[in-house]
């Protein structure tokens, strides 16, 4: 199923590039919070994967940004991807840190045309892993920081923490 969803990916983002004029556009796409009508995009498939996840993994509520970071990576990436990035680079306040991806799946099979140098290809995982922590009341920032699709020896994405959401807690909880 990971190289159907692959090929599927690959086909979107084919056709996200003959639609929209530069790769700016085409990351925004790919990041963006509209649906189109046969495929969700990066933060809509992380609002409506979390419940999902949720559901499959038994995984309680994490009380920390870096308990959080661990079941991104240890629970979430395996679950979905079938890999386990490292968590690296964490901030001296805690806020942020980088997901290291020796292999990632979506790139399988994929070269980048020299005419597309600025597509962050895989740009739908921080839609994603954003769509996600905003359902369980974080709002972060996801973006990739190296690609191997660029030349980059491993692909990583950096994650910051910006704020607890407090006004979409259900009642009673805090």
């Amino acid at each position: 199923s990971s190289e159907l969803f692959t090929l599927t990916y690959g086909a979107l983002v084919t056709q996200l590039c003959k639609d929209y004029e530069n790769d700016e556009d085409v990351n925004k796409q790919l990041d963006k919070i509209q649906l189109p009508h046969f495929f969700p995009r990066g933060y809509n498939i992380g609002v409506r994967l979390i419940e999902d996840f949720l559901a499959r993994s038994n995984v309680g509520r994490c009380h920390d940004f870096r308990e959080t970071a661990d079941v991104i990576a240890k629970v979430a990436f395996k679950m979905y991807l079938g890999i386990t990035p490292s968590i690296t680079n964490w901030s001296p306040a805690g806020d942020e840190f980088s997901l290291i991806l020796e292999n990632n799946p979506l790139v399988d099979f994929v070269e980048l045309p020299d005419n597309h140098s600025s597509l962050i290809y895989s740009n739908l995982l921080c839609g994603v892993l954003r769509g996600a922590l905003e359902m369980v009341q974080m709002a972060v920032e996801a973006k990739f920081v190296q690609d191997t699709l660029k030349g980059d020896g491993v692909t990583e994405i950096r994650m910051r923490f910006i704020r607890r959401i407090e006004d979409n807690l259900p009642a009673g909880e805090e």
